[in-house]
């Protein structure tokens, strides 16, 4: 069969949490199953990379869809031409993006609704563009992938959906990220702590990471802890960073705050690696790949109580308040100053990580997929 996939979000040396989904599960589903043809669907020109085999025919339709009002042009006009011409029978859309003008089969991967509850960490024309389509995608999808079970039960209420139509496929974690040995520890903070401890966060940064709090609360941990710890921020920013700057401005000890911006996993695995510990305090997240991320290197996690998180962390993770500074900085001393709590958060993550695989993830994608194609 002709599958059509909307590849738009793979983009070489960019990838964000929905652009690794993408290149994950669509790397291992087509090499799986070379019975059938997928259409990536790029928006700009592609890297080379990302034709993962030879039953892989890459399309380029421009111009590239970065704005709502290009959202609407590449969706609803050019799109319905490419899986009319290609003779699609399903349309795959990893970032959860649909065509509402096209009669194929589809299925949109919905990572969260985030905007939904919470538009103002959103740019004006972005979330009335979600406001409006999102809930038709919905609707229109034939059946709906989402990666964990509280987006599952959030998409439902939210948008009416039987929840029989949502399949949870979760998240996984790439292969490079295992631990460092002590030589690789020691040589990691030597380069990027000065030699010291450190907290880690990484996410792109935009208000729902909560990267502004974050900030307030390790200032709180340094100052009733007069400790060496520095904090290392891993991401780029993304839009609305007006409260980490003001956050960042009034810290008493902003000089032990390393912006390390965006990096390559195999870079990404050294900081994870290194670290004292992960401390990932969004308040709102649809899965939070950090999470497994950092259990696969054998961190310890402090991580929010709300949302997804609980789900991915289980039992090793301490999990805190989001939106109470003192609850996070109290979680940082916590590990900080008592390593039988750091040791058994490390020893539960080697158990609770093993439920996230990109391998498992892919097969329970494929599962859906066939779903729609013998519906």
């Amino acid at each position: 069969m002709n599958i059509a996939v909307n590849t738009r979000i793979l983009l070489n040396n960019k990838l964000e949490g929905i652009g690794w989904f993408t290149y994950e599960t669509m790397r291992r589903i087509t090499r799986a199953h070379p019975e059938h043809t997928f259409y990536f669907i790029f928006d700009r020109p592609y890297h080379h990379d990302f034709i993962f085999a030879d039953n892989v025919k890459p399309i380029v339709i421009g111009p590239p869809a970065r704005h709502p009002v290009l959202f609407y042009y590449w969706f609803e006009k050019k799109i319905p031409g490419v899986l009319q011409r290609i003779h699609a029978d399903l349309f795959i859309s990893p970032d959860g993006y649909l065509s509402l003008t096209t009669n194929v089969k589809s299925i949109p991967v919905i990572h969260d609704i985030s905007f939904m509850h919470n538009p103002k960490d959103f740019p004006f024309g972005i979330r009335n563009y979600y406001h409006y389509f999102f809930p038709r995608f919905a609707k229109k999808a034939d059946r709906i992938v989402t990666v964990s079970e509280f987006s599952r039960n959030d998409i439902s209420e939210t948008f009416s959906i039987p929840p029989d139509n949502i399949d949870v496929v979760f998240n996984g974690s790439k292969s490079v990220y295992k631990p460092l040995s002590i030589e690789e520890i020691n040589q990691t903070k030597d380069k990027h702590s000065e030699g010291r401890d450190f907290f880690l966060f990484v996410g792109a940064l935009s208000p729902r990471k909560n990267v502004a709090n974050l900030l307030k609360a390790f200032d709180h941990f340094k100052q009733k802890t007069k400790s060496k710890f520095k904090l290392v921020i891993v991401g780029e920013k993304m839009f609305k960073t007006k409260d980490i700057k003001s956050s960042f401005n009034q810290m008493k000890y902003k000089d032990d705050v390393v912006f390390a911006g965006r990096l390559k996993p195999e870079e990404l695995r050294k900081f994870y690696g290194s670290a004292y510990a992960l401390t990932f305090v969004p308040y709102f997240e649809g899965f939070g790949i950090p999470i497994v991320e950092a259990m696969n290197c054998e961190t310890a996690v402090i991580t929010s109580n709300v949302t997804s998180m609980p789900e991915v962390a289980g039992n090793a993770a301490l999990l805190v308040d989001p939106f109470s500074v003192n609850s996070i900085s109290d979680a940082m001393i916590e590990v900080a100053e008592n390593s039988h709590v750091r040791k058994s958060l490390i020893e539960r993550g080697k158990v609770q990580r093993q439920k996230f695989s990109w391998d498992k993830t892919a097969e329970k994608f494929w599962n859906s997929i066939e779903k729609v194609l013998h519906e």
